[in-house]
């Protein structure tokens, strides 16, 4: 029987698909635990160097599962797994890339907001309409939405609940690659396996350089970048990346 993510691997690369086609990949708790205990898994993995996470031609993920939290209580709503899973993923050290096609609607927003990059789908469709069932984002969305498209805007998506499409998503710095209906998976794919190629330790360093820019004030931020080059430094593929180049031939890293 499949599972509610279903793994696969492309040398360096991990696609974790979402299927739940029964309820648009709604995000219920079953498929958070999942998804997220997948991700922990694959994370130390020295042959896993990216992570694509997508769903089908139609959803990304439609949300959260609406009629579970009709139902849920105030009590319920506290220790509902959801809290540690938007932690679960934000802890994540593997690059990750969202393959949006469909809809990507409040909870599948804000996955694809939790990754590190996203290539859409021309189609695919973007929003948070929490407001429109009496609630808020809960797992980032007007953090992430703010900031990336900067107060107005997220107010606007945020307070209205209205969605936008992937080439506004893409103006607005959201998106980092739009492409012809049908394309998505290959071309987010084919970016996964170019981070895949480059130095697994840099490329976590990395990631974690630019996550602390979001996170922390300038000075802090670039005394954060110093000491995570300085961790780059003190690594073996630094030394064959330096003397490929000086070689002029393809480096060969090997995560050490």
């Amino acid at each position: 029987m499949a599972g509610l993510v279903e793994t696969s691997l492309d040398g360096h690369v991990a696609l974790l698909r979402l299927n739940r086609p029964e309820a648009r990949n709604a995000l219920s708790p079953e498929m958070m635990e999942e998804l997220a205990s997948e991700l922990e898994r694959l994370d130390p993995d020295p042959d896993v160097r990216c992570v694509v996470i997508a769903g089908s031609d139609q959803v990304f993920a439609a949300g959260a599962d609406i009629k579970s939290m009709s139902e849920r209580s105030f009590a319920e709503a506290l220790r509902h797994p959801a809290a540690s899973f938007w932690r679960r993923v934000a802890a994540i050290k593997t690059p990750l890339i969202a393959a949006v096609s469909g809809y990507a609607l409040g909870g599948g927003c804000e996955l694809a907001l939790a990754c590190d990059m996203i290539v859409a789908d021309a189609e695919a469709r973007f929003g948070q309409p929490e407001i429109t069932l009496g609630i808020i984002p809960g797992g980032g969305g007007t953090q992430r939405l703010a900031r990336v498209l900067g107060k107005q805007l997220a107010m606007e998506y945020v307070l209205t609940g209205r969605r936008f499409d992937a080439e506004m998503a893409r103006k607005m710095g959201l998106v980092n690659k739009v492409v012809k209906k049908g394309k998505w998976l290959q071309e987010a794919m084919e970016l996964a396996h170019t981070v895949a190629e480059r130095p697994p330790i840099a490329t976590r360093l990395a990631k974690q350089a630019v996550i602390g820019a979001e996170e922390t004030a300038l000075s802090a931020g670039l005394e954060n970048e110093r000491r995570l080059y300085e961790l780059a430094m003190a690594t073996e593929d630094r030394v064959e990346g330096m003397k490929a180049f000086l070689e002029k031939r393809e480096p060969k890293f090997e995560g050490r």
